[in-house]
C-alpha cells in the first residue's frame, strides 16, 4: 500500500476513525496492530508470516536472554535469533545474488555450473524490520534495556505501519514506552502530523517523481557514453530524487504516527548541506548510520584499537551498509567509496586538526565540494551495473566529446531549477530546525506554503511509483 495512492488516504482516515473511537488503550492498540497486518498484507500477504516469525522469536530469545545468568546460554539464544532473522533476510534478498557470483566462481574453474531459476519475491522493507528486531534482541543482550512485558506492545513494535517497510529504524528504548500510555492526539499533534504528510507527499510526488525522475532515468538508461551536461544533470538529478524520495517517505511516516500521537526520530537533517562524508552521515539516512554505529562499528572495536584498525572498521562498516541496500556489487562499490571518504577525512583530521571551516565562504565551498563527491558515489547506487557507471563516469570527467545527448530541454530546465534551489534550502536549513522556522513565520504564509504544495499534490501527474527504498 503506497502512501502515495488513494487507497492508503481511504485506509489512514478509517484507521484514524477507529483509533479515535473511546474505547480501552488495549483495544486502540490492538486496532492499529491489526492496521498494520492488513498494511503489509495489501503488498503479499503471505510475507506476514514472515513477520510473525520475527515477532515470535525475538520475543522468545530477549526474555530468555534476559532470564539466563549462564553466558553460553545467553550467547546460544542469541545466535539463534540472529540465525532466523539474518538467515530470513539472506534467504531473500542475497539468494540470487550469491548463486550468480557461485556460478562466475565455479566459471573460473572450468565448471558449468547453471544455477536453478530464482523466482523468489524480495518481502517489501524485510530489511527494516529485520534491523528494528535485531536491535531489540541485541540491546536486551548487552544489558542496554529490559525485554518488554507485553506482548502485545512488542508485536506493535515491530509491525507499527507507518514505518514498517521503509523506516526510520526505530529503537526499542524510543518507541516501546509510548505504547505503556493512553496516546490521544491533540489538535497540534493533527496540525503538525497532516503538514509533514503534506511535506512528504510534494517530495515524493511532485519533486522526486515530476521533476527529477525523468532525467535520471533517461542518463542512467542509456546505452552510449553522454555529453559531459547530461551525464552530470542525469546524476544532479537522481541525488535529489533519492532525497527527495526516502526523505519523503520518512516525512510522512513521522506525519501519520504524529496523527496517532506517536513520535518517531528524524531520519534526514538537509544532508545536501554536509561538510564531509562523516557529516553527511549525520545527517542522511541517521536511523540506520547510526545502527550501524551502535551494532556493529563499536563492536568491531570502533576507535579503539588505533588506527589501522579504525580504518578497516570504518571501510567494514561501509561495505556492510552498501550491501544492506542491495544485493550488488554496486551498491558494496557505492558502500566502500563512503568508507574511503571516511577513512581519508579521519586521516586529514590526524594530520592537520580537525579545524571547522572558517567564513561563510570557505564552507559553502566545502559543502558544494563534498556534494561533488557524494554525488560521484551515486553513480554507483544508481547505475544497474559496473559498465553503466564507469560510462556515466567517463562522461562526467569529459572523456567522451562525440557523447550523445538524451535530455530534452524541458528535463534540463527542471533539473537547472530544482536542484539549486534544493541545495540552497539546505544551506539555509543546516543549522536550523523546522520546528523553529515554522514557529517564527507569519500564519498566512504557512497557509499558503501548505496549500501550494497540497495542490501540487492533488494535480501533479506523478507515475505513482513506489517509494525507491522499498527494494531495499
Amino acid at each position: 500500500m503506497l502512501f502515495n495512492s488513494l487507497t492508503f488516504v481511504i485506509f489512514f482516515a478509517l484507521v484514524l476513525a477507529l483509533y479515535s473511537l473511546p474505547v480501552r488503550w488495549r483495544s486502540r492498540k490492538i486496532i492499529l496492530l491489526l492496521a498494520s497486518y492488513l498494511f503489509y498484507a495489501a503488498w503479499n500477504p503471505p510475507f506476514v508470516l514472515l513477520v510473525w516469525l520475527s515477532t515470535l522469536v525475538d520475543w522468545i530469545a530477549a526474555r530468555a536472554i534476559y532470564g539466563e545468568n549462564r553466558q553460553t546460554r545467553r550467547r546460544l539464544w542469541l545466535m539463534l535469533t540472529l540465525a532466523v532473522n539474518l538467515g530470513v533476510l539472506g534467504y531473500f534478498k542475497y539468494g540470487e545474488f550469491l548463486l550468480q557470483n557461485w556460478q562466475v566462481l565455479m566459471s573460473s574453474f572450468g565448471v558449468d555450473y547453471q544455477p536453478p531459476a530464482w523466482d523468489i519475491v524480495l518481502p517489501v522493507g524485510i530489511s527494516f524490520y529485520t534491523f528494528q528486531t535485531l536491535a531489540y534482541t541485541l540491546d536486551v543482550y548487552l544489558r542496554r534495556a529490559e525485554p518488554s512485558r507485553s506482548f502485545l506492545d512488542f508485536a506493535l513494535f515491530v509491525t507499527f505501519f507507518p514505518q514498517l517497510v521503509a523506516g526510520p529504524i526505530v529503537r526499542p528504548g524510543h518507541l516501546l514506552p509510548q505504547f505503556a500510555s493512553p496516546r490521544r492526539p491533540t489538535f497540534r499533534h493533527l496540525s503538525w502530523g497532516g503538514g509533514l504528510i503534506t511535506l512528504g507527499l510534494f517530495q515524493k510526488v511532485f519533486v522526486a517523481d515530476s521533476m527529477l525522475a525523468p532525467a535520471a532515468d533517461a542518463v542512467y538508461g542509456a546505452s552510449q557514453p553522454l555529453t559531459f551536461t547530461d551525464a552530470w544533470l542525469g546524476t544532479l538529478a537522481f541525488s535529489g530524487q533519492i532525497f527527495s524520495d526516502f526523505a519523503g517517505y520518512s516525512t510522512v511516516a513521522i506525519g501519520v504516527a504524529m496523527c496517532f500521537g506517536f513520535s518517531l526520530p528524524d531520519n534526514f537533517r538537509f544532508p545536501y548541506a554536509a561538510i564531509g562524508f562523516s557529516d553527511f552521515w549525520r545527517r542522511w539516512h541517521i536511523s540506520l548510520s547510526t545502527w550501524l554505529r551502535d551494532y556493529l562499528y563499536i563492536p568491531l572495536g570502533g576507535n579503539r584499537r588505533g588506527r589501522g584498525r579504525i580504518y578497516a572498521n570504518l571501510m567494514m562498516t561501509m561495505l556492510i551498509g552498501g550491501l544492506w541496500h542491495g544485493a550488488s556489487w554496486t551498491f558494496v562499490a557505492w558502500g566502500g567509496l563512503h568508507g574511503a571518504g571516511l577513512s581519508a577525512e579521519r586521516w586529514l583530521r590526524g594530520r592537520f586538526g580537525s579545524h571547522g571551516p572558517r567564513g561563510a565562504i570557505r564552507g559553502l565551498m566545502l559543502i558544494l565540494l563534498t556534494y561533488a563527491m557524494i554525488n560521484v558515489s551515486w553513480v554507483f547506487f544508481r547505475a544497474p551495473d559496473f559498465t553503466t557507471a564507469w560510462r556515466v563516469l567517463g562522461s562526467m570527467a569529459g572523456l567522451h566529446p562525440d557523447g550523445i545527448n538524451v535530455l530534452p530541454t524541458i528535463h534540463l530546465i527542471q533539473t537547472a531549477i530544482v536542484i539549486p534551489a534544493m541545495l540552497a534550502i539546505h544551506v539555509w536549513m543546516r543549522n536550523r530546525r523546522l520546528e523553529g522556522v515554522v514557529a517564527r513565520a507569519p500564519w498566512w504564509l504557512i497557509s499558503l506554503t501548505w496549500s501550494v504544495m497540497l495542490f501540487t499534490v492533488i494535480t501533479a501527474q506523478g507515475s505513482g511509483e513506489a517509494f525507491i527504498y522499498f527494494q531495499f
